[in-house]
């Protein structure tokens, strides 16, 4: 091969890992002017970490102070506002109120008020144990005090990394599914061992989630931190339960986790949870009968008219945290690297800000597309319009969910389709609804038949319920 055609086949940046953090990266580079090629191990996109969340974009008002994780989540939260309409992305305005139910908990609060402000976070307001009760009157018994976060909201956390990394590949990017990084070499590029082939570039993203050590080892034979898993469990209550709270019911954070959440969906469910569990398995995520009835028991203390509403789903994640509670972004300028590490629950919130940063560690000069393409995702969410209120949709397939043939259809098509059911679930929420899958499977076995990377079986939506 001639040196202009290894030139042409030399990618600006190659960005391991599809998560939702990797999906930012990518479009964040792309939009910049970079040649840009993501390498995904897995079949299907946002298959790690990013697969189970809580959905919620947060402001960072309890990021901790002066962090990166704190500017990144405040620059993120304001990138997603000022895009998300274009994109056709949804967002619940709900605010949150983080609730104190004992006398301590409630002397904690100033506190967390002063270090809300001073990220930036200026409109918190405190307020009685009455005047909570007044915003929330469902609450249960023993409320001492709450103050309010009008800026924290609900969205859909899977049709925003799909949407990043799609306007991505509309503008030029590339992405090679089945490519685990096994090994690289850098001599002035990087020349990059995976399992799809070799991919020379300029400059590594490690963006690898769960696997971001075992990455980083593989390419400079240490890694500067750790992962060590942490497992998060859901409930997921019916629709008829989203009623029941106006807000995101948030508790008084710990030191080292924000505690159990309750609240509604962007798609008219409720939810609970999540748990924070350390484990050392990376790849399963399981779910334990004794603590899904611990975050019911918790939920209906926060709620108790929760008792009379059936639970519809379950389902656990793993969250890729390290020895230190920071995000470990790293730059090695002479060798092309950076890593982004430690990046945990604030994820989604953080993932358009982290992707800004990222970029100007790379001391690259790059030519913005003048005119970049803008995709439109299709709204799952419950507050805007859906495509079953639409004339010559093909009719109704998930019922629960009230997915049309056509959004089936079109999430099997495009610039990023669904691979595997999992994605499918992803992107349309075919059973994830009350019967998870018992009515549809068949049908969707029907439709997917051929499509899939990961053939479906008629019976497949039920062991993959937990996939919520």
């Amino acid at each position: 091969m001639s040196e202009g055609s290894q030139r042409a086949e030399c990618y600006d940046v190659a960005v391991i890992g599809a998560g939702v953090v990797g999906c930012a990266l990518a479009r964040r580079f792309t939009l910049d002017g970079a040649r840009v090629v993501v390498l995904e191990k897995a079949e299907e996109v946002l298959d790690g970490a990013s697969k189970a969340n809580s959905a919620i974009l947060h402001t960072g008002f309890d990021a901790p102070v002066g962090t990166l994780e704190a500017d990144c989540i405040r620059a993120g939260h304001a990138e997603y506002r000022e895009i998300r309409e274009r994109m056709g992305l949804p967002l619940l305005e709900c605010g949150a109120l983080v609730v104190a139910w004992t006398a301590e908990e409630a002397a904690r609060l100033p506190a967390l008020m002063d270090a809300a402000r001073a990220n930036g976070v200026d409109d918190v307001a405190p307020l009685t144990a009455a005047e909570t009760r007044t915003l929330e009157p469902r609450l249960g018994a023993g409320v001492a005090g709450a103050f309010r976060v009008p800026g924290e909201s609900l969205i859909d956390p899977w049709s925003a990394a799909h949407a990043y990394l799609a306007q991505a590949l509309i503008n030029g990017a590339e992405l090679r599914y089945g490519a685990e990084v096994l090994g690289g070499r850098f001599e002035g590029s990087w020349s990059l061992a995976t399992a799809a082939g070799t991919v020379a570039a300029r400059l590594v993203v490690n963006a690898a989630g769960l696997y971001g050590d075992i990455v980083e080892e593989r390419l400079t034979g240490a890694s500067t931190f750790q992962i060590r898993p942490r497992k998060g469990q859901f409930v997921v209550y019916d629709k008829t339960a989203a009623a029941l709270a106006d807000h995101i019911l948030l508790p008084v954070p710990g030191e080292r986790t924000k505690g159990i959440v309750v609240c509604r969906t962007a798609w008219g469910n409720l939810l609970v949870g999540p748990t924070a569990e350390e484990q050392d398995d990376r790849a399963t995520a399981a779910l334990d009968g004794a603590t899904l009835e611990m975050l019911r028991q918790r939920a209906e203390a926060i709620l108790p008219a929760l008792a009379g509403h059936e639970v519809t789903a379950v389902y656990a994640g793993l969250r890729p945290a390290t020895e230190e509670k920071g995000y470990r972004v790293r730059a090695d300028a002479s060798r092309g690297y950076i890593a982004v590490g430690g990046i945990r629950s604030t994820g989604l919130s953080a993932a358009l800000g982290l992707a800004t940063h990222v970029r100007g560690l790379w001391d690259e000069p790059l030519r913005p597309l003048a005119d970049p393409l803008w995709p439109e995702m299709p709204n799952l969410a419950e507050t805007a319009p859906r495509d079953w209120e639409r004339p010559g949709n093909g009719g109704i397939v998930c019922h629960c969910e009230r997915v049309t043939r056509r959004e089936v259809e079109a999430a099997l098509t495009g610039p990023l389709p669904a691979r595997t059911f999992a994605g499918l679930k992803r992107r349309t929420r075919v059973t994830m609804g009350r019967c998870q899958g018992f009515a549809c499977g068949a049908e969707l076995a029907e439709i997917t038949a051929g499509r899939l990377a990961q053939p479906m079986l008629p019976d497949a939506a039920t062991r993959e319920g937990g996939d919520d």
